[in-house]
């Protein structure tokens, strides 16, 4: 049995993990646990004794500056404490391009993270998603200007937030690789048309627009700027899973398609 911390595990991917670890000491580390990677606050308590710490963290807010500041405080925290600590393995959570430097604020911030986890001397391995299928909301959100959607035609390969979990569980159960993978959904879409048809699904009437001239979380990107390589694992979930389960939600209610981790 394992001891695995998971800092942020009460979000969207930290709650499937926990569910999946069954038979460790799984804590999950998080503000309403009373532990804030942030300000430090509870940390060397939560990763006593741990051997595994997971990192899906996300800042309160995503302005540059504040996603910066958020990820330099807590990732520097959780790796003093966790060296402190004797912790034999530091997981995190990050997004597929970061390493290409797209000029996308966000993006840097990520990457900044990985540089300090990295550089730190601790062993590590670096999980790095494509976008999740349930964040195609937050995307048409950040694109969404005078009632349309504009969005480049650049690929998506988008991976489910379960498979993302999965993933995660099978990098906590093994050794540290000290290296950076890659994981992503089976199949490839322009992020326009990825964005169309979840709209569509949930009878949102937003008109979504092809644009080259449009930006990506305030940068610009290539056509495959979003893409894996070549050996990114593969989720199993295709899209057509998440259109049907908008289309039953939509049934009953029109709310907003949940932001990302």
């Amino acid at each position: 049995m394992m001891r695995i911390v998971l800092v942020g595990g009460t979000g969207r991917i930290g709650s499937r993990v926990a569910a999946k670890l069954l038979g460790h000491d799984v804590v999950v580390a998080a503000r309403s646990t009373g532990v804030d990677s942030a300000s430090g606050a509870g940390m060397g308590e939560a990763l006593s004794g741990a051997d595994v710490v997971v990192d899906v963290t996300r800042p309160p807010a995503s302005e540059p500056a504040a996603a910066d500041a958020f990820f330099r405080r807590s990732t520097t925290n959780l790796l003093r404490e966790g060296r402190s600590a004797g912790v034999g393995h530091h997981v995190a959570l990050t997004i597929v391009g970061t390493r290409r430097h797209p000029d996308i604020p966000y993006y840097a911030a990520k990457a900044m993270q990985e540089r300090l986890i990295r550089g730190s001397g601790m062993p590590y391995t670096l999980v790095h998603a494509t976008q999740f299928f349930e964040f195609v909301g937050g995307i048409a959100d950040a694109a969404t200007a005078g009632g349309s959607v504009r969005l480049p035609r650049s690929l998506v390969q988008p991976i489910a937030a379960d498979d993302v979990a999965d993933a995660l569980v099978r990098t906590i159960l093994a050794p540290p690789m000290n290296d950076d993978v890659e994981i992503a959904g089976p199949e490839r879409f322009p992020l326009d048309d990825f964005v169309r048809r979840a709209l569509v699904a949930r009878n949102d009437s937003r008109l979504v627009l092809a644009d080259h001239r449009a930006r990506y979380f305030g940068g610009r990107i290539g056509t495959r700027t979003l893409l894996p390589g070549a050996h990114a694992a593969i989720g199993t979930t295709r899209f057509d899973t998440l259109l049907t389960q908008l289309r039953s939600s939509a049934v009953t209610a029109i709310s907003p398609l949940p932001a990302e981790l």
